[in-house]
């Protein structure tokens, strides 16, 4: 079973349904920054992913992107990371 690089960013109209997409999304998700988040997907993951917030989402109003990122893609980072604020824990990135 691989997993694959997903990019999960989501626009939602309504509170109550932001707080269940966003819940649901942190559920899958690596780490993230407000409303995108780095998810490890399997196909089946992905598939149950879109599944759930479909059915979470208005279509009119919300929007949701699960974007499959190429894994043979050259990965480009700007800016620096913020150092952790626990020193307790260990980080592996």
């Amino acid at each position: 079973m691989s997993r694959d690089f997903y990019l999960a960013a989501y626009d939602i109209s309504q509170v109550k349904r932001q707080a269940k997409a966003r819940e649901r999304l942190r559920a899958y998700a690596l780490g993230g920054q407000k409303s995108v988040y780095e998810c490890l997907l399997t196909v089946a993951e992905s598939d149950a992913l879109l599944a759930e917030m479909e059915a979470r989402l208005d279509p009119v109003s919300d929007r949701f992107l699960l974007l499959h990122l190429d894994p043979r893609a050259r990965l480009l980072r700007l800016g620096r990371a913020a150092p952790p604020r626990f020193s307790d824990c260990i980080y592996i990135g």
